[in-house]
């Protein structure tokens, strides 16, 4: 029986390198191989900072922030009602203001229609009529604030006087009311209108 030859040992077939004394030689086959480095750890998987959520102090200002925007615009609508509510109380006020004038010059009118009825019966008693009437309304305006000035022989005021003519009257100081062409009303910021006057010239 014939025997088959043995292969020879590669491992003791081949050269060995000589080892510097000291230094141990790792086994054969024990040899680290080369290879993708070490996967990193499990803390490395978790998230960042930056894909963390709002922290508590975000949610204190976002907070915040929102009351403020809610109590502005609280603000400007109670602002908003505040000028309407306004707007409505004045126009009461004037309707109000209006009535009591009209309604205080109703006897005026009342007595001139009364003057006219009887103007046909007694030609004669229309001019005390009419007269009458005016008195009447000159005491409606001075009760509602607005005397009446007609004064003549009293030293120009510009404040209450508007120069219509000026003439020359040698009885009268010069810069004196002569003649009162038209009345005014009313003193001061009250003045509904100056009185038209003439005025006496310097000769």
């Amino acid at each position: 029986m014939s025997s088959r030859p043995q292969e020879p040992d590669r491992a003791a077939s081949e050269p060995v390198e000589p080892v510097p004394e000291g230094v141990v030689r790792p086994p054969r086959g024990d040899l680290p191989q080369p290879g993708p480095p070490p996967r990193p750890e499990a803390a490395n998987d978790e998230p960042g900072p930056d894909a963390a959520g709002p922290t508590p102090a975000e949610d204190e200002y976002t907070t915040a922030i929102q009351e403020l925007e809610d109590r502005w615009r609280r603000a400007l609508a109670d602002l908003d009602n505040l000028r309407k509510r306004h707007a409505r109380e004045l126009e009461r006020e004037r309707m109000v203001e209006r009535s009591r004038t009209a309604a205080a010059f109703l006897p005026v009118l009342d007595n001139l229609e009364l003057a006219l009825t009887h103007a046909g019966a007694d030609p004669g008693a229309i001019v005390e009529g009419v007269r009458a009437v005016r008195d009447q309304a000159v005491n409606v305006l001075e009760l509602l604030g607005y005397p009446r000035h007609a004064e003549t022989g009293v030293a120009f005021d510009p404040a209450r006087h508007e120069v219509v003519g000026v003439v020359q009257d040698p009885d009268a100081p010069p810069g004196t009311v002569v003649e009162v062409l038209r009345p005014g009303y009313g003193d001061g910021e009250r003045q509904l209108r100056p009185a038209g006057v003439t005025v006496a010239k310097r000769e």
